[in-house]
């Protein structure tokens, strides 16, 4: 088991993840009846797409010595109604070191490959933009 997820009633939910009891609240946004308070069920799936690009990213400098600290990620997520869905997320990512060509094409496809990445619905589009030092 990965996670449990509690109702915790006014549309906000508690998740905690198994392994390290860690947890975090969502909540629905003000567009769709919540309070706004917290992340919503979407921003999470938007969010993780950075989180993930950054992860696999980090993966990949690590093993060429690459110190990827304060890379930062800016997340936007467009939804869309008749399915209410996320119909767009915008990644830009401000990488705060030098780098040659060579390791930001690397560094770039690491990141267009992450699991999340591949796991979002071929009709969600996905901008994403790199901004390096």
């Amino acid at each position: 088991m990965t996670s449990k997820v509690t109702y915790l009633g006014n549309l906000r939910t508690e998740s905690i993840h198994i392994r390290s009891g860690n947890s975090f609240i969502t909540d629905a946004p003000t567009d769709n009846n919540g309070k706004g308070e917290a992340f919503s069920p979407t921003d999470t799936v938007a969010t993780g797409l950075a989180s993930c690009m950054l992860t696999v990213m980090g993966i990949k400098a690590r093993d060429m010595d690459i110190d990827m600290t304060g890379t930062k990620a800016q997340v936007t997520k467009t939804m869309a109604s008749n399915p209410r869905r996320i119909s767009k997320i915008e990644v830009v990512l401000n990488l705060p070191f030098e780098a040659d060509e060579k390791t930001k094409t690397i560094l770039e496809r690491s990141a267009n490959t992450c699991p999340v990445y591949h796991s979002l619905h071929p009709d969600i589009e996905k901008d994403i933009t790199f901004n390096w030092q």
